[in-house]
């Protein structure tokens, strides 16, 4: 007999889900955790919102954010005036027991779709899901620095949020998160309750000018664009370097160094 708190196993020559399985899955869940958490996030954060307007109800929408805290993917989606969905990592979705599935279930709700974080296929592959996500009409949301700012400084933003803007065709919002940080600091297992959170949405940026998604150079200036309209929302120190996890041996240590795009 099946355990009725875990789901059921998938076989091994089961499909995976495409993206629209996924959205579909989350979409009751993302509503209930939104009427259910927000009132919540509200009452403990009393956030101020502006600019919600900014956003279009309708349409494929990038929100490209700054990133202090790991609440951010979750007031992100809470606050905007539309369904957001984002990438999570993978091991979020794959843990086992009540534990695993109801982590599983959350994240869902949220609107996160699992990616498995990496360079190469995984970085493609996770590029190819957003792509998805928005040529279905729906709204993502991106950090173009590509993890936490762990000294509240922003960094240069990577191409990958460009590429999808050039390829698809949608405008980015871009948006400027204040206070998260000292909210729920790094390292953190809980966030405090006294520090008021600001969410500020900038009009939306039409990347086309820069040139085809193909060519570096577009993206590059596209990316540029989007940092800066970030950095007048938030007003971080800027860092001018990119955000790099530390190298785990030397050959990760010399592709930092090496010129190379950062997706």
């Amino acid at each position: 007999m099946t355990d009725a708190t875990q789901p059921e196993e998938p076989s091994a020559d089961a499909p995976a889900p495409s993206t629209d399985d996924e959205l579909a899955r989350a979409g009751v869940l993302y509503y209930v955790v939104r009427w259910g958490l927000g009132p919540l996030a509200r009452l403990i954060y009393r956030p101020r919102i502006e600019g919600s307007r900014n956003i279009p109800r309708s349409g494929p929408i990038i929100l490209a954010s700054n990133h202090l805290s790991f609440i951010d993917s979750f007031l992100l989606p809470q606050f905007a005036p539309r369904p957001v969905y984002f990438l999570a990592k993978s091991n979020y979705f794959e843990g086992s027991g009540v534990k695993g599935w109801f982590s599983n279930r959350f994240f869902r709700a949220l609107g996160a779709t699992p990616v498995r974080r990496g360079a190469g296929q995984a970085a493609l592959d996770a590029l190819d899901q957003q792509r998805k996500i928005l040529e279905a009409g729906r709204a993502i949301a991106l950090y173009p620095e590509g993890t936490r700012s762990l000294d509240g400084r922003l960094y240069k933003g990577r191409t990958g949020v460009a590429f999808l803007a050039l390829e698809t065709g949608a405008k980015v919002v871009p948006v400027g998160i204040v206070g998260t940080n000292e909210a729920m600091p790094v390292g953190a297992s809980w966030p405090k309750l006294s520090p008021r959170v600001t969410l500020r949405y900038g009009e939306p940026i039409d990347l086309a000018h820069h040139g085809p998604a193909s060519s570096g150079r577009a993206r590059r200036a596209a990316t540029d664009e989007i940092m800066s309209a970030i950095h007048a929302l938030s007003g971080q120190e800027l860092a001018n370097a990119y955000n790099e996890s530390p190298a785990q041996n030397p050959v990760e240590r010399l592709k930092q160094v090496l010129p190379h795009e950062r997706r």
